[in-house]
């Protein structure tokens, strides 16, 4: 049987302040079942707001749909990501994403879990690593 989730018909959350930095509102509307494994959710972040440092074991797929954004790999440089963009972040990569400093972003993100697992969460994002660091942004 067909399972529709209805836009608005979940609770909308605060993102919880150990994983992100800023105003972030997560709207999950589906988690997998057995065997299923994917879950997925809507995650808006106001300007300057983004995730914690983390991974997950098997990868991350993210879908804007609205703004203009930042997504960083561990070691690499600062990428901006706009509307219609798909990123794919390879499984047990170190990363952060989130809203440019003066516009907000909104994505779906939909990660698999391995036994049980969805990710890894690891510290804040300093200010450095952040657009402001790395030539993009205001510095």
């Amino acid at each position: 049987m067909l399972q529709i989730a209805r836009q608005g018909a979940g609770p909308t959350r605060e993102g919880a302040p150990e994983n992100f930095t800023g105003t972030v509102q997560v709207n999950a509307p589906f988690v997998g079942t057995a065997p299923a494994r994917v879950g997925g959710a809507t995650v808006t972040f106001q300007p300057g707001a983004r995730t914690a440092w983390h991974s997950h074991p098997l990868g991350q797929t993210l879908v804007v749909m609205s703004g203009l954004g930042w997504v960083q790999a561990e070691g690499n440089p600062v990428e901006e990501i706009r509307t219609g963009d798909v990123i794919f972040i390879p499984p047990n990569v170190k990363h952060w994403h989130g809203a440019t400093d003066s516009t907000a972003m909104s994505h779906v993100a939909m990660t698999e879990s391995l036994d049980g697992k969805t990710a890894d969460w690891f510290g804040h994002v300093a200010d450095v690593d952040y657009g402001r660091g790395s030539g993009i942004g205001n510095d």
